[in-house]
């Protein structure tokens, strides 16, 4: 489920995540559903490269093995440079999200940092066995070399000195090159590492400033209803006056309306 990839292990975006950015309603699902994928690939990675572990250096040790470990190095390794950018695809996105994206995000970087923390110490190990490896059987070739060379110089000399200078000369640059390659396969994850953290601080305020609003318009709510009860019961105190003065005045009405009807009847 990767993206296109290519061999700048490592490499990642700027860590400036914009406010707010486009996505389809589908991108966020589609995003995390890889990113969880690819985790459990550089798991399957690291575990794969701890048992490779237990066979370099050994009698069991061959070039099927080495470039086996080479293989599931380049996959795993573009896996993470690929996860490391649908990450900050989807810190974006969440910005302007809800919590429990945001939680969601959080989480599943969380758990990716894990697992290339764990591989990267898997690839260091083993990139040590293999270059220790190479020097001990350059080192043994050379004591083989140097027995079989006093034979030869006895019988053919000149022929044999020729082929042995060209010999000692292929095997240096095939060392060479196989160390490059061994140090070529190993992920440096400081970048990707720093990037997460990043995000993963700017996701926390994000969520900080989201709860603290939760707060402040709970407290608001709570204000607002607490003035309009005191309203309530200042409009119930008016009505209450108004009708007494209106039943007095009634009152006041009729006593005087019996005065003048008594006096007219006079």
């Amino acid at each position: 489920m990767s993206r296109g990839f290519n061999n700048n292990y490592g490499a990642t975006s700027s860590t400036a995540v914009p406010d707010v950015v486009s996505f389809s309603p589908t991108e966020f699902i589609s995003l995390c559903e890889n990113v969880a994928h690819n985790i459990g690939s550089v798991k399957s990675g690291w575990q794969a490269l701890e048992k490779s572990s237990k066979i370099i250096g050994t009698q069991r040790d061959n070039q099927q093995a080495r470039d086996k470990v080479h293989q599931v190095q380049m996959s795993t390794n573009q896996k993470i440079t690929a996860t490391s950018k649908d990450l900050q695809r989807l810190a974006a996105i969440v910005r302007g999200g809800d919590k429990q994206q945001k939680l969601q995000v959080e989480k599943l970087t969380s758990d990716f940092k894990i697992v290339v923390e764990k591989y990267s110490s898997s690839q260091q190990a083993i990139a040590t066995r293999m270059k220790a490896s190479l020097l001990l059987n350059a080192s043994q070739h050379d004591d083989l070399e140097a027995s079989a060379q006093e034979t030869q110089q006895l019988m053919q000399a000149q022929r044999t000195q020729q082929q042995q200078l060209q010999l000692e000369q292929d095997l240096v640059l095939e060392r060479e090159s196989r160390m490059r390659q061994i140090e070529a396969d190993v992920l440096d994850v400081n970048q990707i590492m720093r990037d997460l953290n990043v995000m993963v601080s700017q996701q926390g305020e994000t969520i900080d400033t989201i709860e603290s609003s939760i707060e402040n318009t709970r407290g608001n709510i709570e204000e607002g209803a607490s003035e309009l009860m005191k309203a309530a019961e200042n409009q119930a105190k008016y009505r209450k006056k108004v009708l007494i003065l209106l039943i007095i005045a009634v009152i006041i009405g009729l006593i005087v309306t019996g005065i003048i009807v008594a006096r007219l009847k006079s």
